[in-house]
C-alpha cells in the first residue's frame, strides 16, 4: 500500500497517495511523439547504434532511444528516472506498448545502451543529425544561404570522467563541447564533445570541412558563411574558408596593435561622450596582419564610450558591408546561437553528462540534442501559427507537463487531460496546423 501524505486545507483535510491508476504527468508526450514521427529522428539514431545484446531482446534499440530521448524532453535527464517512468502509461504508448503491457527499460538497461557506443557509432549518430538538419532546412524550399554559427560552451563535470579537466577561463572541471547552429534558423546542426582543456578552436576546421562537403553536395549553389567568437580566430580556418570562397566574420581578441589601430576612433568616441554625456558608439575599419598571418585582412572595429569606460571590439571579415552594418550582423549571434545554447543546456539538460566513459558522454550529448530537435520542432509548428516564441523550458512547462488519465476501452484509448489547464488553446492550435496527418 503506498504511503499516505496528510494535508490540512482551509476547507477540509486531504490525503495524498501515489497510487493513481493509468495516470501520466506528461500528457504532452503525444506532441513529442508526433514530432518524432515527422522527423524520423529516433529511428534514424537507433539505426546507427550497434546491437550489443546476444540473448533474447525485450526492448528494441528504437524503443530504447525513444524512451531516453522522450524522458529528457519531458524534463527527466537522469537515467534513474526510468525506474519509475518505465510504468508511465502514456510513455509506454508513445514507445509502442499498451499501458497494461510489460514495463519499458530500467536504468541499468539504459546505462548499457549509452555505454554500447564507440567512436564510430558516435560519428554515425552525429552524421544522422546533420542529415536530419539538411532535410528539415529545405522543407520550405532550397536555401540560398547557410550561416554556420560556431560556438563552444562549458559542460561541468560530475566526477572523475574521461576527458574532464580544469579550464581556467570557465573556472571549473568540465567538458568543452563544440556546437554548430544555423545562424538564420537556430536549428542545431551538430554537437561535438571535447576534452575540458582544449582550445575553443579544436576540431572546428575538421567539422567545418565535413559540413561544407555535405552542404555543397546537397545544394551545389548555396552560399555558405561562417560566424564565430574570438576562440575561432585561427589562421588555418581563415585560409580554408578563403580557399573555398566562403565568407566569414570572426571576433579578434584585443592586443596592442589593434588598440593602436583603433586609437583615433577611441579618442573621438571619448570626446563625444565628454561633450554630450551620452553613450557613444562609433565604427571604422582598417587593414591588419597578425604575426601568424601570411597577408593583411580587413578588420572592422567598434569604439563604445560608456559611463564605466571605453569598450573596444574587433572582428576580422571577408564581407564588404559598411562597418556598422557588418558589426551589427556579427552581434546577431546573440539572437540565435547564444540563446540556442541556453535552450540546449537549460531546456534540454545537455550539461548532464555524468557517464564515466568519454564516448558514452558524447552519445548522451547527442541524445540531448535529439530532445532539443523534438521540442524545437514543436516550437516551429507554433511559430508558423503566429504563437509567441517560447524558451524550451517554458514550452515544456506549458505544453508537455499536463496531468492526464489514459483510459482504454476495447480498442479505443482516450487521454483525459486536466480541464483547467491554461495550455489548452495551444493544443487546439497545434491540432489545426496545416499539413498535420
Amino acid at each position: 500500500m503506498p504511503q499516505s501524505i496528510a494535508f490540512t486545507l482551509p476547507t477540509s483535510s486531504l490525503t495524498a497517495r501515489f497510487d493513481g491508476p493509468q495516470l501520466t504527468s506528461d500528457g504532452g508526450l503525444c506532441w513529442l511523439s508526433e514530432a518524432d514521427t515527422a522527423l524520423g529522428l529516433c529511428a534514424a539514431l537507433a539505426a546507427q547504434i550497434p546491437e550489443w545484446r546476444h540473448r533474447s531482446v525485450r526492448h528494441s534499440l528504437e524503443a530504447l532511444v525513444r524512451q531516453r530521448v522522450f524522458q529528457i524532453a519531458c524534463g527527466y535527464e537522469d537515467q534513474n528516472d526510468a525506474d519509475t517512468l518505465r510504468s508511465d502509461p502514456l510513455l509506454k504508448l508513445v514507445c509502442g506498448r499498451f499501458p497494461e503491457d510489460a514495463d519499458l527499460a530500467s536504468q541499468p538497461t539504459l546505462s548499457r545502451l549509452e555505454n554500447a557506443v564507440d567512436f564510430k557509432a558516435c560519428y554515425r549518430l552525429a552524421l544522422a543529425l546533420v542529415q536530419l538538419y539538411l532535410r528539415e532546412r529545405e522543407r520550405d524550399g532550397l536555401p540560398e544561404r547557410i550561416v554556420l554559427d560556431l560556438d563552444g560552451t562549458d559542460d561541468p563535470a560530475h566526477g572523475k570522467q574521461e576527458g574532464v579537466a580544469y579550464h581556467g577561463y570557465y573556472g571549473g572541471y568540465m567538458y568543452h563541447p563544440l556546437l554548430v547552429f544555423d545562424g538564420d534558423t537556430g536549428q542545431l546542426i551538430t554537437a561535438i564533445l571535447r576534452p575540458g582543456t582544449c582550445h575553443a578552436s579544436r576540431g572546428a576546421l575538421a567539422v567545418v570541412k565535413r559540413l561544407v562537403r555535405l552542404l555543397r553536395r546537397r545544394w551545389p549553389e548555396v552560399a555558405i558563411e561562417v560566424r564565430g567568437d574570438s576562440g575561432f580566430a585561427v589562421p588555418a580556418l581563415y585560409d580554408y574558408l578563403e580557399a573555398q570562397r566562403i565568407s566569414y566574420t570572426i571576433a579578434l581578441a584585443s592586443n596592442q596593435r589593434l588598440e593602436a589601430l583603433a586609437a583615433p576612433l577611441a579618442a573621438e568616441a571619448t570626446q563625444q561622450r565628454a561633450n554630450t554625456g551620452e553613450k557613444v558608439r562609433l565604427f571604422a575599419e582598417g587593414q591588419y596582419q597578425a604575426g601568424s598571418w601570411e597577408r593583411e585582412r580587413r578588420v572592422v572595429y567598434k569604439a563604445e564610450a560608456l559611463e564605466k569606460g571605453l569598450n573596444l571590439r574587433f572582428v576580422v571579415t571577408t564581407r564588404d558591408d559598411p562597418p556598422e552594418e557588418l558589426y551589427t550582423w556579427y552581434t546577431r549571434r546573440g539572437e540565435h546561437p547564444e540563446l540556442c545554447i541556453k535552450d540546449l543546456k537549460d531546456g534540454c539538460f545537455a550539461d548532464r553528462l555524468s557517464c564515466h566513459r568519454f564516448w558514452a558522454n558524447q552519445f548522451r550529448l547527442l541524445l540531448h540534442a535529439a530532445a532539443y530537435w523534438l521540442l524545437d520542432t514543436i516550437r516551429r509548428w507554433l511559430a508558423r501559427l503566429q504563437a509567441p516564441h517560447l524558451q524550451l523550458a517554458t514550452l515544456r512547462l506549458r505544453l508537455i507537463k499536463i496531468g492526464g488519465w489514459v483510459r482504454r476501452r476495447l480498442e479505443i484509448i482516450t487521454l483525459h487531460l486536466a480541464s483547467s489547464h491554461p495550455a489548452e488553446p495551444l493544443w487546439h492550435l497545434l491540432a489545426t496546423r496545416p499539413g498535420r496527418p
